[in-house]
């Protein structure tokens, strides 16, 4: 019986890694993020701290917890500090080569050999991020969705090589230790909730493209008349343009529909920085 998952490590800490420390952190968890410069850490450290602020603001947390869950979590610069880790999740941008990269140097730097290495990845097969490692058995995907201190659903999925009793173990986490609603989906581009979700984004981008309706009209609809919290058009600015495209760009790889291709305003906005909220401008400015 492999032992209770105490010791966290996450590599990168944009929206979902920063997320993924917190909600670990706040579980009781020792965490390690692994980031690439001391810059990093410090866009890292402040969006953690203004989520947990924001947390006690809004009375979901006291400040002695939130003081707790800040003291838990530590930098590093590089893996290296990942080697006692009994699960790491990588979180960095969804780019299958760099994707592949951590995960061959994970499998070299995490000691313990029943260590769960995690990704986050929102539409690429765990298959081939399990191939870059001599533990395949051992690799998962963790899907979680942003904001992660929020949404309750994690998808889990397992490639045709991952062990049960990893699956098994990481369920347990998922549910048990973090208390999210984990679903096993299948191991395919886009996984259950991206396959539907983006078809749907997609097709609201090419409705603002072919002159149909504006921004604004499309979100108003979907949000007012389908009792959706966000528009199709703000949720994209919300993930992030360039991430947009990513999955877009994986789903439509694999399965060829042309309603996963991204249409090319979506790819202009990208090309010219146009990126959503975290750039201040995508299909909305923000502040």
């Amino acid at each position: 019986m492999s032992a209770r998952i105490e010791r966290v490590g996450v590599v990168g800490c944009g929206l979902m890694g920063a997320g993924v420390a917190e909600v670990s952190a706040k579980a009781g968890l020792d965490v390690v993020v692994a980031v690439t410069g001391p810059p990093a850490a410090d866009r890292g450290r402040a969006r953690i701290t203004a989520s947990l602020d924001k947390a006690v603001a809004k009375g979901r947390l006291t400040a002695s917890a939130r003081d707790d869950a800040l003291g838990r979590v530590r930098f590093a610069i590089g893996l290296e500090e990942l080697a006692d880790r009994q699960l790491v999740v990588e979180a960095v941008r969804e780019d299958e080569p760099l994707k592949l990269d951590v995960f061959a140097m994970l499998d070299k730097v995490v000691e313990d050999a029943d260590a769960i290495l995690a990704t986050n990845t929102s539409s690429l097969p765990i298959s081939r991020l399990a191939g870059a490692t001599l533990r395949p058995s051992h690799v998962v995907g963790v899907h979680f969705f942003n904001p992660v201190p929020v949404l309750p659903l994690v998808e889990l999925v397992g490639s045709v090589l991952t062990g049960p009793d990893t699956l098994d173990r990481a369920e347990a986490f998922l549910t048990g230790t973090l208390g999210k609603t984990a679903i096993r989906t299948p191991d395919r581009a886009g996984f259950v909730v991206n396959a539907l979700l983006f078809p749907y984004l997609l097709s609201a981008v090419r409705m603002v493209e072919s002159g149909v309706a504006t921004a604004e009209v499309v979100d108003r609809g979907m949000e007012l008349g389908c009792a959706h919290p966000l528009g199709p058009l703000r949720l994209a600015d919300l993930i992030g343009l360039d991430t947009t495209v990513s999955i877009a760009r994986a789903m439509h790889a694999e399965f060829k529909e042309p309603l996963y291709a991204p249409p090319p305003l979506l790819l202009r906005m990208v090309e010219s920085g146009l990126l959503g909220r975290k750039s201040g401008r995508g299909f909305y400015e923000y502040a």
